[in-house]
């Protein structure tokens, strides 16, 4: 299996500065054995906060890539904390919050901007979670998506 660090440079993908956490929490914390859990993981890459707003105001797309953003910043957070991102044996369950209209109902879709960046990073058998995509009415800082994760990892 490729090494999780050249298939992102075949992508053309480089992993964002972690964000400092803007609370008090841990932005990743182990438990139980060899479970690590991400604290939601927002959109900005490298401080830049190209999504504001609600789905519906926003379009699928932006709400595709604003999770696909969360998802690289959980993975910065993760390389950062665990040292070595192919210690990620799979990710177990992603949760999906999205910022919505009352009319906006394809919640789903905007998480498979987190999904689908997961299955083609580490392949299905690993990169493909449990999930849940809820709509809510407003998200810290007045983002459209934000992610939490939750992944069994090698000792």
């Amino acid at each position: 299996m490729e090494n999780i660090y050249g298939k992102l440079k075949r992508m053309g993908i480089t992993l964002p500065t972690p964000s400092p956490a803007i609370g008090v929490y841990s932005p990743s914390i182990g438990f139980g054995d060899n479970l690590v859990y991400t604290s939601g993981c927002l959109p900005h890459i490298n401080g830049e906060e190209k999504y504001k707003g609600r789905l519906g105001d926003l379009t699928l797309e932006e709400g595709y890539d604003a999770a696909r953003n969360c998802t690289l910043n959980a993975l910065a957070i993760l390389h950062r904390d665990l040292g070595d991102l192919n210690r990620i044996k799979r990710f177990v369950k992603i949760l999906c919050f999205v910022a919505s209209r009352d009319d906006f109902y394809l919640q789903p879709k905007v998480a498979n901007g987190a999904s689908e960046l997961l299955c083609e990073l580490f392949g299905k058998e690993k990169g493909l979670p449990a999930r849940s995509a809820v709509g809510v009415n407003v998200l810290p800082g007045n983002v459209p998506v934000e992610i939490e994760f939750l992944m069994e990892i090698e000792e």
